[in-house]
């Protein structure tokens, strides 16, 4: 479309309309805001907090108007120009913003960018697709790619009116954090139905109706799903030239399974969104050489960085209250001043631009609330190792798979939980993190091969954390592999006794006995008294004992002797049943079905097995734990997965039913979960934090922990189901550094020229 005076009028109209939708709704959103500060007072907590609630029931009850007005304010004086003088916000912007390089910024600026930033960020998860239809079609009307930094149209510009107003209206930092959840919501909601209505109007005007390939349907609270249950498709938005964008947070089912596709997504457009300002930034093929300057100037600042952030000595509690001192807005702060000084020693814009992103990425990463003080600290000192990687390996930009990227994530999805005081780290996994920076740090010349082994040797702590070291996980994880080895060893049993009566003419009712229940009594004995005690040899006779007598008894001695033997028989039958766990109506089952097999060769229906034949058999029997074939090299098939019900216990659930049938690339991400992660789990009238804490063999078991201890048990399959259904969710749409990427370039795509300065 030509950028004509229509278009120009266009674009105007439609920014006018958009503000004009802000102001009409504000009034319901703060409205909705001190409800939600009234509802929160109701809630029980300890006597700190309700103090702090009822007190910003009151601030916000007096102060209400004047926030509201605030905003109004604000919004009306873009009604002309569609654009906010970034001087209205003079108290969220640090002195390089307002002209002034040499000031120090305060912390209560860190603390209002921080949550300015963070309800920016809300936004777009919410509103990235009306976000994105909406800038392509006023780029085609202005004929041109990006909007102004300060234009009314861009998410971060609607925080900071809400921000700067809460802050000019007398209402705290603190006030906002408590609140935070509901304010993200409401005002998230709040700049999607803005942008909403703002495209059905330039659709009706015909501007790009193309590209909005979506249900054409007006949104509202009612009809939301919330994201983590929300039942759109995996594809993802339409992006402006009609395909679908994988770089919105992925979320539930069919999105999850290709994470690391999202991952490399945003990468991708990152990569793009910086190489049309600097070119030579796209060049992945080779790496470059830090220059003597900015190594040097890096080496400065690790020293500096490790001087002003490192804990004090004394007790673990001592360490953690110093930690809780060194506050995520101190720490942005400290980052911020040596960026500068960074800057100024680079060589060249591709070093200066890699600075800017490690630095945005950081900012993110300590800004995540999930993160427990105790571990931010070591996060932020990763900052130096990981910019000297960036800007010598160009690769860390493209590959998703880069092992920094990874040993950040995999750190990160072990410590953010839902609830980060639900649960304790522990002193262990807080000195492994504390020795996998000090090995990175030790190693400043070593490039992506110090990650790569502390990704390695950390992986091999998990392996053993949780099973021996974690008081919560470790009963769990005791009782789990109990499961796996009685599961395994009764399969290995049943594979077994396949092979020694293929050829045996053995009465149908007593093989699926022998295949079915017995070989689990011969597992479940030998987890429990070893493979070569007393117990398995008595288990393993009665199996003989009961092949024998359900052969053909021919003669009057056959058959007295039958009888003679019979009843300590079924009771060994049914002692090793009621040790496996089986319930006594199933033992009638099981024992009526074995007595109507005798019946029948009593009256010689069934064949003869000669005495040699059976001497044989008793003989494999015997050292039938030599002859088991080993756990690596089974072949198991459909028939051989067990039912593990009986295996339930007041430390153990057994999740045996709930969820849907899973597609086969819902099976394939299941193997792809890794030991650490959160999720939330909505199992027996319970929703709660768990956190994935032991895989078992070839992944066919997976323990999740709750924080208080109870451990819950799923077979691969149940897993898969409960994951398509959304009964289980994890706690992280994406990885922390996918997420960062995401931060860092809303802010590099409000202000470009953060890269070339």
């Amino acid at each position: 479309m030509a950028k004509d005076a229509n278009s120009l009028a266009l674009a105007a109209r439609a920014r006018r309309s958009y503000v004009e939708g802000l102001l009409n709704a504000v009034p319901s959103v703060v409205q909705a805001v001190e409800q939600a500060a009234r509802h929160q007072l109701g809630q029980v907590a300890e006597r700190g907090l309700v103090m702090r609630r009822r007190d910003l029931v009151d601030d916000l009850h007096k102060a209400a108007p004047f926030w509201l007005s605030g905003m109004v304010t604000t919004l009306q004086e873009a009604l002309s120009t569609g654009s906010v003088p970034m001087s209205r916000f003079g108290d969220l912007l640090g002195p390089e913003a307002r002209g002034n390089k040499m000031s120090l910024v305060d912390n209560d600026t860190i603390e209002g960018e921080i949550l300015s930033s963070r309800l920016a960020l809300a936004m777009m998860d919410r509103a990235s697709w009306e976000f994105t239809d909406l800038r392509s079609r006023i780029s085609a009307l202005e004929n041109r790619d990006e909007f102004e930094s300060n234009d009314i149209l861009r998410p971060h510009v609607l925080a900071r009116i809400a921000t700067s107003a809460w802050r000019q209206a007398g209402l705290s930092h603190d006030g906002w954090q408590l609140l935070q959840i509901p304010l993200h919501d409401e005002l998230s909601h709040f700049a999607e139905e803005a942008y909403h209505e703002t495209n059905r109007w330039l659709i009706a005007q015909h501007v790009l109706p193309e590209i909005d390939l979506r249900p054409f349907i007006r949104r509202s609270r009612a009809s939301a799903a919330p994201p983590q249950y929300a039942s759109t498709t995996a594809m993802g938005a339409p992006d402006r030239s009609g395909t679908y964008d994988d770089t919105r947070p992925a979320t539930q089912t069919g999105a999850l399974t290709r994470g690391a596709d999202h991952a490399q997504a945003v990468l991708s457009r990152l990569n793009k969104m910086v190489s049309r300002h600097l070119p030579e930034f796209a060049d992945t093929a080779h790496a470059h050489p830090t220059s003597a300057g900015l190594n040097a100037a890096i080496s400065l600042a690790q020293q500096g960085v490790v001087q002003r952030m490192k804990p004090g000595s004394g007790s673990q509690a001592v360490a953690a209250a110093q930690m809780e001192v060194v506050s995520a807005p101190m720490m942005l702060e400290e980052l911020a001043q040596r960026k500068q000084a960074l800057k100024q020693a680079a060589a060249n814009p591709v070093e200066r631009a890699t600075i800017e992103i490690v630095a945005l990425l950081f900012q993110s990463i300590l800004m995540e609330e999930r993160i427990p003080a105790t571990v931010r600290v070591w996060f932020a000192r990763l900052q130096m190792p990981v910019l000297r990687v960036a800007v010598s390996e160009p690769d860390f930009f493209a590959a998703a798979e880069h092992p920094a990227r990874r040993l950040i994530d995999r750190m990160g999805a072990c410590v953010m939980g839902f609830d980060s005081n639900s649960s304790s780290l522990g002193e262990t996994f807080e000195k492994e993190i504390k020795r996998v920076v000090q090995v990175v740090e030790a190693y400043p010349d070593t490039g992506r091969r110090v990650f790569q082994t502390v990704l390695n040797e950390f992986e091999k702590f998990l392996e053993n954390y949780f099973s021996t070291d974690n008081e919560t996980t470790r009963k769990g994880v005791s009782l789990a592999q109990q499961v796996e080895q009685r599961e395994t060893l009764a399969i290995q049993y049943t594979i077994e006794l396949r092979k020694m009566l293929s050829d045996v003419p053995v009465q149908e009712g007593v093989r699926d006995f022998l295949f079915q229940v017995w070989a689990d009594v011969l597992a479940m004995t030998a987890v429990k008294s070893g493979k070569f005690g007393d117990e398995i040899k008595q288990m393993k006779g009665a199996a003989t004992d009961l092949i024998w007598s359900a052969s053909a008894k021919v003669t009057r001695d056959e058959r007295a002797d039958v009888i003679r033997r019979l009843p300590p028989l079924l009771k060994l039958l049914r002692d090793g049943m009621q040790n496996a766990g089986v319930p006594v109506p199933k033992q009638d089952e099981h024992i009526q079905t074995l007595n109507d097999s005798l019946a029948a060769a009593f009256t010689a229906k069934t064949a003869a097995i000669p005495h040699a034949r059976l001497e044989e058999l008793k003989a494999r029997l015997e050292t039938l734990e030599e002859l088991l074939p080993e756990a690596d090299d089974m072949e198991i098939d459909g028939n051989m997965v067990m039912d593990l019900s009986g295996h339930e216990s007041a430390e153990l659930e057994v999740v045996a039913s709930g969820g849907s049938a899973p597609t086969p690339a819902m099976l394939a991400w299941t193997r792809d979960l890794q030991v650490g992660g959160w999720y939330k789990l909505d199992y027996r009238d319970r929703n709660e934090a768990v956190q994935l804490a032991w895989q078992g063999m070839r992944k066919q078991l997976h323990l999740f922990v709750s924080p208080q201890g109870r451990g819950i048990l799923f077979q691969q399959h149940r897993l898969a189901a409960f994951l398509q259904s959304g009964l289980l969710v994890p706690a992280q749409d994406e990885s922390l550094t996918t997420r960062a990427t995401r931060s860092a370039m809303a802010k590099l795509d409000a202000d470009p020229s953060r890269l070339l300065r």
